[in-house]
């Protein structure tokens, strides 16, 4: 494959400038976190904890072979280079190595390009240049596919002198095809074959015993897609979390465009991290949205420019541009690569929602397209309930277990918990662990599927005598495992006082409330103290009242609970006035006269949106004020153009009459200006007759009363009535004909006076 450098500045390919833009990003955040140590219970009420980034020991295998084209050693070349450059751990080690075949005793599978190299600023600098060394074998150096001699360098590499706790990741970049049939090394060639296969397996055996995981990525234009998923398998199986997305998985790329996905979520994979392609891409200059998920503790907003002269501005949720490096509004930014043809912008504790990233460039720099995805890692909570909390022996008790983000807010987007592993049991006195199988799925005792809460039934063992537990937890790749219990008490026999309440749902603003109904009996011959109480909601934005309810013997009632919303501010910004904000979590009762017993443990869920605005709350009474304007103008309208009309002089018929009552012509009036028709009487002394002027002597309007009104220029005004006459000269008059004269409509009329022009206007 050929490489169009006019087009390409940087001279690596089309799958090169994917490899890079992908990896980029995917090692902005490799292995940002650690999973939460076996059996640690957070408790209840744990504020959001800081992000810890562990390090990452890992290499890079670069295939050198005759059977690659071009290209792909380019995007290979690429894509050792920007795990490096985006790393963001300054304790992580990364190895690059070449290989190929050794078909004699002169030549070596493995070609050593940058040694054991510590990712700080320094080491991320150096990493590019020694890649750079790489280059496609010539048949007579040795150019087959040695994956033996590559894997245990890789293991070699991995192991020697590291802290053993650090994960070990070799990522694999071949056409996964063994060929070590030109290497006398294999014994002979009838043999080489087979002694290659013997060989990988052995290598594939070290690197499971040595905890490597390896990752292969297959690039070429066929490559073996049972051979690279062979070493996938043969290595070492325990990834960051127990999921199978988390465990090693060949990929194969099918083309350049095909490159950069591949790779992002090979990463995202390796190190337990959450992939999110952004949309289509687009030529500069031009906005590309992508959204960063309410569970993200830490996240990278990775952006492919394709051309160094690309510059991109950073705008989150709240439409602020955010800086490129340092603290602002509760986020920590930091950029790599914004001088090179991909950037990454770490940000810890980023604002959830759709940020947008505008990216422009100069003139002669914007043919190449602008890519932008996010990577991330995350922080998943949960709730969990018993119903009854204090079963029978032989009874059966509803499991409930919810999801939150780690501020306390449900989750609404079933994408944000995709492929969550849920594991619950029953313990307690007297018997054995119980399994309880929760589902999402909206079937038997769960009422609604993907809404993220888990339920499911257990019925507790006859056995059963004293405490209970049940246990709950969630697994997720690239979010933090998280383990939930609930205490209950074996019930011997019927409890004393009994309860009922539902799920307390509900929505509101800040300061308002949401009520629910808790029934009591109290069957017993003395007094009960129930003690009310929330759980799993951060402090201050719900509190629930009363907190204690005394129960008289013998009394049976309902009580009213209220859960207030707490003030705006304790909900930092994040509330909108139409997409409601989810707080979840748990209502307890416990009986505290019989011994802390837990009475009721209900889900929470209320739905709390912003404050409406005096414009939300009276927005009707604008909707009115409208209407009534517009009707009001088009009224007006309406009666101007009607008192147009009535005033209109076209179609008068004007007499010209003599002294001695001849008609001396008859003139049609036209529409004339503003409602007047002007005219002048020509030739008044030897044949007069009536003309139209612009600025005549004379002018006429129909009177809405009926007729018409004749005015002077100067002059005073005349009401013409039907079977009137009005003078003009002291010889002549004027005087209307009977099939112009037109009623005029009933109302006030205009009074005829000998006011200014525009009375009538």
């Amino acid at each position: 494959m050929r490489t169009d450098r006019r087009r390409d500045p940087s001279g690596i390919g089309r799958a090169g400038r994917a490899a890079l833009a992908v990896l980029a990003g995917a090692a902005v955040l490799i292995s940002l976190t650690a999973p939460a140590p076996p059996g640690a219970e957070p408790a209840a009420h744990a504020a959001p904890a800081t992000p810890a980034f562990t390090s990452v020991n890992y290499a890079v295998a670069v295939d050198q072979s005759a059977s690659l084209e071009p290209g792909d050693i380019e995007a290979e070349k690429a894509a050792a280079t920007r795990i490096a450059v985006g790393n963001v751990s300054a304790s992580s080690h990364i190895t690059v190595f070449g290989f190929a075949s050794a078909d004699n005793d002169t030549q070596r599978a493995v070609d050593p390009a940058c040694p054991r190299t510590r990712l700080d600023a320094a080491g991320r600098e150096s990493v590019g240049a020694c890649v750079d060394k790489l280059r496609q074998r010539k048949e007579t150096e040795g150019a087959g596919t040695d994956f033996p001699a590559a894997i245990l360098q890789g293991v070699h590499e991995l192991t020697s002198g590291t802290d053993p706790s650090v994960p070990r990741v070799l990522f694999l970049l071949t056409d996964g095809i063994l060929d070590v049939s030109t290497s006398d090394s294999y014994g002979a060639e009838s043999h080489r074959e087979d002694e290659g296969q013997r060989r990988l397996e052995l290598a594939l055996k070290s690197a499971a015993a040595k905890n490597v995981q390896i990752w292969p990525l297959g690039f070429g234009p066929s490559p073996d897609q049972a051979q690279l998923d062979r070493m996938a398998a043969g290595g070492y199986q325990k990834g960051c979390v127990d999921l199978p997305s988390a465990r090693p998985t060949a990929r194969k790329v099918t083309g350049g465009r095909d490159v950069g996905p591949a790779l992002e979520r090979a990463f995202a994979a390796a190190h337990c991290l959450r992939y999110q392609p952004g949309p289509s891409s687009k030529r500069p200059p031009a906005t590309l949205p992508i959204t960063i998920s309410p569970l993200a503790t830490v996240g990278s907003i990775v952006v492919d420019k394709g051309d160094p002269e690309v510059t991109v501005t950073y705008t989150d949720p709240n439409g602020i541009k955010v800086p490129t490096t340092g603290k602002s509004a509760g986020s920590e930014f930091e950029l790599a690569g914004g001088g090179s043809t991909v950037e990454a912008l770490k940000i810890i504790d980023p604002v959830p929602g759709e940020w947008k990233i505008d990216v422009k460039a100069p003139e002669g720099h914007r043919s190449l397209p602008v890519a932008v995805s996010v990577l991330w890692q995350g922080e998943l909570r949960g709730t969990i309930t018993m119903d009854p909390p204090s079963p029978q022996p032989g009874q059966r008790t509803t499991v409930t277990m919810g999801l939150q983000t780690r501020d306390d807010y449900e989750i609404k987007d079933p994408a944000d918990y995709a492929g969550l592993k849920v594991r619950s049991e029953l313990t307690g006195d007297g018997f054995t662990p119980v399994p309880v199988s929760l589902a999402d799925d909206g079937k038997g005792p769960d009422p609604t599927a993907n809404d993220g809460s888990f339920t499911g039934t257990v019925t507790v063992p006859k056995s059963a005598d004293g405490a209970l537990k049940v246990r709950g937890t969630l697994t997720a790749s690239g979010l933090s495992a998280d383990t939930r219990s609930e205490g209950g008490q074996v019930a011997s026999g019927p409890l004393p006082v009994t309860t009922a309440l539902g799920p307390v749902r509900g929505s509101g603003h800040p300061g308002g409330t949401v009520t629910a109904n808790l029934a009591v009996t109290n069957s017993s011959n003395a007094p009960h103290t129930l003690r009310l109480s929330l759980a799993d909601v951060r402090a201050g934005l719900l509190t629930l009242s009363p907190s204690e309810i005394v129960v008289k013997p013998g009394a049976s009632a309902s009580h009213e609970i209220t859960v207030r919303i707490g003030p705006a501010k304790a909900f930092e910004g994040r509330l909108d006035d139409e997409d409601p904000l989810g707080v979840g979590g748990t209502v307890t009762v416990q009986d505290s006269t019989d011994g802390d017993r837990v009475l009721v443990s209900t889900p929470l869920s209320v739905q709390v949106t912003a404050e409406p605005t005096l414009l939300d709350r009276y927005w009707w009474v604008l909707v009115i004020a409208a209407v009534l304007l517009v009707v009001g103008v088009l009224l007006a309208l309406a009666w101007l153009r009607q008192r147009r009309r009535r005033r209109d002089p076209n179609g008068l018929m004007l007499h010209l009459i003599a002294e001695d009552g001849t008609v001396l012509g008859v003139h049609k009036a036209g529409h004339g200006q503003k409602q007047w028709y002007a005219f002048d009487i020509a030739e008044a002394h030897s044949n007069p007759r009536i003309e139209r002027r612009t600025h005549g002597l004379y002018a006429v309007q129909r009177s809405p009363e009926g007729g018409a009104v004749l005015r002077r220029r100067g002059g005073a005004r005349t009401r013409l009535t039907a079977t009137g006459r009005a003078d003009l000269t002291d010889r002549l008059s004027l005087a209307l004909g009977e099939d112009s004269v037109r009623s005029g409509s009933p109302g006030t009329p205009d009074p005829v006076s000998t006011g200014a022009h525009d009375d009538y206007l």
